[in-house]
């Protein structure tokens, strides 16, 4: 835990900052490296210690699925000697542990923030962060703990028998981690279909319920696809300028894999193996676990996404002039003979359930009007409409990066702006107050001398 003891910091006699920055992942970190740069004072509250989800909610053989020269923190981009690599789970926790001690935030680690809200304040209101470890103000606040809060677990859950082992994806390790016996994976974003794979390859029975999640190709006309994309210009896209608009946020992320040097995941290719796929998981009842008919529709739509993004690359190619080896349409090399609806869990010899659905927000202790419906929260690239209050390393908060190591500085800098021009604002006002008052109070000296 770390507790800074300077006088300026916490725990030294302060309380007070000019910005409280809630979440100490890249994201929060991007933002105290922005703010040291404009020598604004600031706080960063961490509730668990720095960049920790990249140690504790990882498996062993996770690998970045975006290559390594999208690793672009401020200040601080890949320094290996494999760019078009993917670093593995040691390796980025390697690279973010050189990230924290470059950027040296001024950080509170193992603090949690109860409660943050606007009060009134002289001058038009403050932030009052209320922790477990006492009170600070801020002038502005920005949270940047990520929308990743609650693993999703289904109702669905507690329906299965007691002997059966489940954990969510963020608990998964490694197979030797479950007990002997098949294994059920529910859900085929990108940790579901790369879990499945994990376990699939350890020589263990998998079935997988999928979903619909889409699927992209690793490499296309001899370059990785997402060089292809930035040089089509992709990855600056604006939130504002995408077809879904703000809907693009709900999209779950394409599954493909950086292990073994990146490959792309063909869950019909598993299937050939032995892996046994399913449609939507929707019930179990007296042992029998429930599926819809969609297992051909999930397969098809992701193969769909597949080449339409190989078509959208193909005339990129075609547009510029540029010499590239053929195109290529995937075909499917397994089809479903059926559309299968019941598994006997116990027949199957299912052991143990693998929850890969994902997470939801929980900001509930953010006290203002900022949220839709889904508690998600409403911004303009992480700016709200409460005055002083921002978010920052959220999907899609601006662009396809904006979650990630690839669009997180931009994010961070364009937000340390904003946070800038507020503050000058607010001393302007400030000293125009104070100079008016000085006006007002020079006839009245005059008078009495």
């Amino acid at each position: 835990m770390s507790h800074p003891t300077h006088p300026e910091h916490p725990h030294g006699g302060r309380s007070h900052y000019s910005v409280v920055i809630v979440g100490g992942g890249q994201a929060g970190l991007s933002l105290s490296h922005c703010l040291q740069q404009r020598g604004i004072d600031h706080l960063v509250i961490e509730k668990r210690s720095l960049v920790h989800s990249w140690r504790t909610q990882r498996w062993d053989t996770f690998c970045l699925v975006t290559p390594n020269w999208q690793c672009q923190l401020p200040g601080w981009s890949y320094r290996g000697d494999d760019p078009h690599g993917f670093m593995v789970k040691d390796q980025i926790n390697e690279w973010l542990a050189g990230f924290v001690a470059h950027v040296k935030a001024p950080a509170l680690e193992g603090v949690s923030v109860q409660r943050v809200a606007r009060v009134p304040h002289a001058g038009g209101g403050r932030y009052e962060v209320r922790t477990d470890a006492g009170l600070y103000t801020a002038d502005q606040v920005v949270v940047a703990s990520g929308g990743y809060h609650k693993p999703i677990v289904p109702r669905l859950a507690e329906k299965l028998p007691a002997s059966i082992v489940q954990y969510h994806s963020a608990q998964y390790r490694n197979p030797a981690q479950l007990p002997e016996g098949a294994v059920l994976v529910v859900g085929c974003g990108q940790s579901g279909a790369q879990i499945a794979e994990d376990l699939h390859l350890a020589g263990r029975k998998v079935y997988l319920a999928t979903g619909d999640a889409p699927r992209c190709a690793r490499f296309y006309r001899g370059r990785e696809v997402v060089d292809w994309l930035a040089d089509m210009r992709y990855y600056d896209m604006p939130v504002t300028e995408h077809p879904l608009r703000e809907g693009v946020r709900d999209n779950t992320n394409h599954y493909v894999t950086g292990r073994d040097g990146g490959r792309d995941i063909d869950l019909r290719r598993f299937a050939l193996e032995g892996m046994e796929l399913f449609g939507l998981l929707t019930g179990f009842e007296d042992g029998v676990l429930q599926f819809q008919p969609n297992l051909r529709e999930h397969l098809d739509h992701a193969d769909g996404v597949y080449n339409r993004i190989n078509a959208s690359i193909d005339k990129y190619i075609a547009e510029k002039g540029i010499e590239a080896p053929p195109p290529s349409v995937y075909t499917p090399v397994w089809e479903p003979p059926e559309e299968r609806i019941r598994l006997d869990l116990a027949a199957a010899g299912i052991a143990s359930v693998l929850w890969c659905i994902g997470f939801s927000p929980d900001f509930a202790w953010v006290d203002a009007p900022v949220f839709n419906g889904r508690g998600h929260p409403v911004h303009v690239r992480g700016v709200t409409q409460v005055p002083g209050l921002y978010f920052l390393g959220l999907p899609w908060l601006h662009t396809w990066g904006s979650g990630r190591f690839s669009g997180v500085a931009r994010d961070a800098e364009f937000l340390a702006g904003a946070i800038a021009q507020r503050r000058a604002d607010a001393q302007a006002a400030a000293n125009a107050e104070l100079a008016g008052e000085s006006r007002t109070a020079a006839p009245a000296l005059r008078q009495a001398a």
